[in-house]
């Protein structure tokens, strides 16, 4: 089957699970044309240039800047507005492009991305939407777990829904499972990349920590002021400072470093969470401010007892939760492995369906973790 593929290309945790997906059906011999943004566009060209069935376009897409721990909402609408008249004239032409080329796409997939759903919209082809974010608006939360940001809550819902309204089925990646609200809605573990089902748990001495804005300097002043030893990835460059170590981007070396850490430190990202929580390591999660998606995966992190979470990585805050590594360890030990194959049934299944014409199906016969159910 000819399968457009919409890949968001905000930050790179959507492009790493998207490329396992993509290999999938590469390997049951479907032929992909990709459509990203991004930095995740030279990532996917470099992963997928192997392959003679996949074809990757580079789309224009939205940006975040940050400020600290926290997006700067005026900052990033600005900066997209003065972009604006190139992303529009370059999505125009890559339209064109895959509209002239003869792909003729005969259904489309997209992890949170517009274009491609847009795309999808106007030539009327069934969407797959696999990602996590869908998990706000199609499932309930307890009122524990929305904590005081209810009306962020209702926004975020909103956003969510409007991003990839009337999809041909919804499969949501999630390390945890609340109760499903929608119809044509499916739960399925977290995305597993090769090299995280590859790596073997060995706890050391270190504590991993990540951190998206290159311009938290303060974060190494707290880190340096503990007497712990500490690998931080985000700052784009290498460099000792004490007992922080400054580490430029490396996939080998970070996935090391994950798998061997006492503990990770990062912000809400559904990335490096739910690989943390697949290898079993602990995390403090500090969620980028008035990001509600990441709060909600912060929330729930402690709500399971596989780490906990905090507003900013204080030195009290950062402590206290190293000190209850036990108790994090010992809830984590308990959660089953689970592998790729649950999704990729429920991917292959889809794609059965809408081969055989059928309509947009309620339920999924595949086993899932969570399932629409009229009771």
């Amino acid at each position: 089957m000819r399968i457009l593929y919409g890949v968001v290309g905000e930050g790179m945790g959507h492009a790493t699970r998207s490329r396992v997906v993509i290999e999938h059906l590469l390997a049951s011999g479907h032929q992909i044309k990709v459509v990203v943004s991004g930095r995740a566009h030279g990532f996917l060209v470099e992963r997928l240039k192997h392959h003679p069935n996949v074809q990757v376009e580079e789309i224009a897409g939205l940006t975040l800047t940050y400020h600290g721990n926290r997006v700067d909402k005026s900052e990033s609408l600005l900066d997209n507005l003065r972009r604006s008249p190139k992303s529009i004239e370059k999505n125009l032409e890559v339209y064109r492009r895959v509209a002239e080329q003869g792909f003729a796409p005969e259904l489309v997939i997209s992890d949170f991305e517009s274009w491609a759903a847009l795309y999808a919209l106007n030539h009327f082809l069934p969407v797959i939407s696999i990602d996590n974010m869908q998990i706000i608006n199609r499932c309930e939360h307890e009122p524990s777990l929305i904590g005081k940001h209810k009306l962020d809550y209702r926004l975020a819902r909103l956003a969510v829904k409007a991003k990839l309204p009337g999809a041909y089925h919804y499969l949501i990646t999630s390390f945890f499972f609340p109760k499903v609200r929608k119809k044509r809605t499916t739960l399925v573990p977290p995305i597993v990349r090769p090299e995280i089902a590859a790596a073997k748990r060995e706890p050391q001495g270190h504590v991993l920590v990540y951190q998206t804005a290159a311009t938290n300097a303060e974060l190494v002043e707290t880190l340096k002021k503990l007497p712990y030893e500490f690998r931080l990835y985000g700052m784009r460059r290498s460099e000792v400072l004490g007992n922080v170590t400054l580490r430029d981007f490396s996939e080998i070396g970070f996935v090391e470093d994950l798998r061997t850490a006492r503990a990770v430190l990062s912000g809400g990202g559904f990335s490096l969470l739910s690989e943390a929580v697949t290898l079993k390591v602990p995390c403090l999660s500090a969620p980028v401010e008035q990001q509600f998606e990441q709060e909600l995966n912060a929330r729930y992190l402690e709500h399971l007892k596989y780490g906990a979470w905090t507003e900013e990585f204080s030195g009290r805050a950062i402590e206290g939760f190293l000190e209850r590594l036990p108790e994090y360890d010992a809830a984590l030990s308990k959660l089953p492995s689970y592998d790729n194959s649950m999704l990729f049934a429920c991917l292959d299944e889809l794609i059965e369906r809408h081969a055989r014409g059928e309509k947009r199906p309620v339920r999924l016969d595949s086993p899932a973790l969570g399932k629409w159910s009229e009771s």
